[in-house]
């Protein structure tokens, strides 16, 4: 397939490049509206009990639970004339929209909830409300609205939050940070290039496929969109996914082009050799990094959903792109590949060769340094587990919790808005109420009230709202408030003084679930949302764990022939991973370096991102794992000596593999520049794995253990060899061909 796919590039090279031009400007004109069919949300199954609750509540409770919030501050007071008028006015606006339903506000409440939406401080007041629709329409009209309706005046200051809020201000920061990410990324992807291939005009190869790659990217988000939920995330890390892929195949496959014209072959077959080498490394390589994120489409959440379906579409235009219309692009170079050498004029500047000849791997560091490496393999396998391992400890220790306003910058308004919500009004912040609706009860008020005082009586809770009454410590305190019972059933409001997605406030859910209620309950709000979330996570992780173990192990053992590799491939990932989520929980969890990221520390981690960073990395490690094995094969294919295969396999991939990985962490590592946490911890977990895979991993841990294993590395039971030798999978390697000198970058 490859060798028909170097002809088809090789032998009309000037369509391939117009077709690709006119294809990229076609992607780039349907994925520019990309961001704004994007949504927010995805951490819960629309399946799960919390997600039910919020259903009825908007649709038989007049929007009940509120998504949306006012903060109307005021010096003078929240009974100020002024303060009173201009709030006053905010409801009546609201009052007057169609996708506003049930707005409540200090001062049009009744006594028994205008207490709850008052501060404590006396200055400031809520107006509280329910916006219809999907993420995607209630984060529209909550931007509508903060356009209209939030700012300073009179001395009067209005500032917008909850869950729809937050939606509008993660949808804008995130399409910033991409810009920000990519005016990062592109230009010092270029520099290092230069420095990796000194020729200009090599250099601008890669980056040309990865910007392809972006927008065959943002065209595959829009294209995901039509058909099912996106989330905004996959936007940042899709695209940079898309250029971080794209750049490490074309380097390969350039580098590898650029090694066969040095050893004599002129432009066409140096070409066709790169794509059936290389270029089988890139499909083996995007393969695996493929079904790593296919694996995400198990879970029931349409934030990691959205994660596979594009994950994958990227996977597959980034190698398609290097192995197709790169191609087209060398034949038509030919030489000139090597034109605008950089560092002719750095080395005649510092009394150098301006052109020295190729260095032979033996020659080479890399090689050096492996066989230094293979002389101490057990001390130095012993001493880099150990540290890995310990760097992995504080994952023992990690807590999970749903992201809430607290993932946006301190400067966005919704984050602002949830920080007074929980200081001054312990009472009326959505995120510290849990809501049990009795669906379809019409029993009578006094076991209502009976239920309600049972649950108020629980630590931690300052009262419950019923049909019944306000209950506090046991005793009912005032009167109902109005729609909290109807003929579809009845609901009831737990407060509490936790944050619910602490440890405690999840065990304060479960003594709320195990007070009888007088019928069966559904429980929604904070708590349950959290608990809701870890539990859809929890019952698909094993079967997850399996599928990418499973597909990582057969897509290595078609590589390499080798039942060996793979299981020493899948234990270096699992270390690697281990103690880049140690340093994660250390980081974000603990909140150390949050001063340095500009990040929040909650005590706890999204849960959905470890599971995102484990396929993407696993994916990604391998990347290097498929390239580093594939000249190590090689050479063992032509000598049979584990040793020496190792140590040129690794001098002659070392610099290309470690520079591939430098360009990777500088892609990912440009949304550490975000002003969402997660995603931060995304970029920043990312870019430590790749970094600490390329280097600490594949070129000192792999080689010792190889080295340890020796011969048995390329072991397989007989059936195998005759199934891997039957399916035809494995390169053709001239017999008579002598190891070559290495490239010269």
């Amino acid at each position: 397939m490859l060798t028909r796919i170097a002809h088809l590039a090789t032998g009309r090279p000037r369509t391939v490049l117009a077709a690709a031009l006119a294809f990229a400007l076609f992607c780039g004109i349907f994925g520019a509206t990309a961001a704004g069919h994007l949504k927010s949300g995805g951490f819960t199954s629309d399946d799960a009990e919390s997600s039910r609750v919020t259903r009825l509540l908007a649709d038989d409770f007049d929007g009940a639970a509120p998504n949306f919030v006012l903060l109307v501050e005021s010096d003078a007071g929240a009974d100020d004339p002024v303060t009173r008028a201009a709030g006053l006015s905010l409801v009546d606006t609201l009052q007057s929209r169609s996708d506003v339903r049930g707005t409540r506000s200090y001062w049009t409440a009744p006594p028994t909830l205008a207490s709850a939406l008052r501060g404590t401080d006396g200055k400031s007041a809520l107006i509280v409300a329910y916006l219809v629709g999907d993420e995607t329409e209630i984060q529209r009209v909550a931007g509508d609205l903060a356009d209209e309706l939030t700012g300073t005046t009179d001395g009067v200051t209005v500032r917008q939050g909850g869950i729809a809020a937050i939606y509008h201000d993660v949808n804008t920061q995130t399409t910033r940070d991409l810009a920000v990410a990519e005016s990062v990324a592109i230009p010092l992807s270029m520099i290092v290039l230069v420095l990796v291939f000194g020729s200009l005009v090599a250099a601008s190869l890669p980056l040309i496929i990865g910007l392809f790659a972006i927008a065959v990217t943002l065209a595959i988000l829009r294209l995901f969109t039509v058909f099912t939920d996106v989330s905004i995330y996959a936007l940042n890390l899709t695209t940079a996914m898309g250029l971080a892929l794209a750049i490490d195949y074309a380097l390969f496959i350039v580098s590898r082009y650029r090694e066969e014209l040095g050893n004599g072959l002129e432009p066409v077959a140096a070409t066709i050799r790169a794509v059936q080498t290389a270029g089988r490394t890139v499909l083996f390589s995007a393969l695996t990094v493929a079904l790593s994120m296919a694996v995400l489409s198990v879970f029931n959440l349409y934030f990691l959903k959205s994660f596979a379906y594009t994950g994958v579409a990227v996977v597959a235009a980034a190698a398609a792109a290097s192995i197709l219309v790169l191609p087209a692009a060398l034949v038509l170079l030919g030489h000139r590949v090597n034109a605008v050498d950089l560092r002719v004029p750095l080395r005649r500047l510092f009394g150098r060769d301006p052109h020295p000849g190729p260095i032979t791997p033996e020659q080479s560091g890399w090689y050096r340094l492996v066989h230094w490496v293979m002389r101490h393999a057990v001390p130095v396998s012993v001493v880099i587990i150990a540290i890995l391992l310990a760097l992995g400890s504080p994952f023992l220790s990690v807590k999970f919790g749903y992201p809430d306003d607290r993932v946006l910058p301190t400067s966005a308004p919704a984050h602002q808005v949830g920080d007074t919500l929980r200081e001054e009004f312990p009472q009326a912040d959505p995120g510290a109420v849990t809501t049990v609706v009795l669906d379809d009860y019409r029993g009578d008020t006094a076991a209502i009230g009976a239920y309600a005082a049972r649950l108020s009586a629980i630590d931690d809770v300052p009262a419950v709202l019923s049909a019944a009454g306000v209950y506090v410590n046991g005793q009912r305190v005032a009167p109902a408030p109005p729609g909290m019972s109807n003929d579809t059933g009845t609901y009831l409001s737990v407060s509490t003084r936790l944050d619910p997605y602490s440890p405690g406030g999840q065990d304060q859910l479960n003594e709320i679930r195990a007070v009888d209620a007088p019928a069966p309950a559904l429980y929604g709000g904070a708590a349950a949302v959290n608990a809701d979330s870890l539990a859809a996570l929890g019952a698909r992780m094993p079967l997850a764990l399996a599928l990418i173990a499973l597909t990582t192990f057969v897509v290595l053992f078609l590589f390499t022939g080798s039942v060996v590799l793979p299981i020493k491939a899948l234990l270096l990932n699992t270390l690697s991973l281990a103690a880049a989520f140690g340093a994660m929980v250390w980081i974000f969890q603990d909140g150390h370096l949050s001063g340095l990221l500009g990040f929040t520390p909650v005590g706890h981690m999204v849960p959905t991102m470890p599971i995102l960073m484990f396929c993407l990395a696993f994916g990604l490690s391998m990347d290097y794992e498929v390239f580093l094995l594939s000249r190590i094969r090689e050479e063992w294919l032509l000598t049979r000596d584990n040793t020496r295969a190792v140590a040129i396999g690794v001098a002659r991939t070392g610099r290309i593999f470690t520079a591939a990985a430098v360009l990777m962490a500088i892609v990912m590592g440009a949304m550490i520049t975000s002003k969402v946490a997660f995603m931060q911890l995304m970029g920043l977990g990312l870019t430590l794995t790749i970094l600490a895979d390329a280097t600490i991993i594949r070129g000192l841990l792999a080689p010792a253990l190889m080295r340890l294993l020796g011969p048995l590395n390329w072991w397989a039971p007989k059936p195998l060899v005759r199934l891997h030798t039957r399916i035809g999978l494995s390169e053709e390697v001239e017999p008579d061909r002598e190891p070559v000198a290495a490239a010269r970058l």
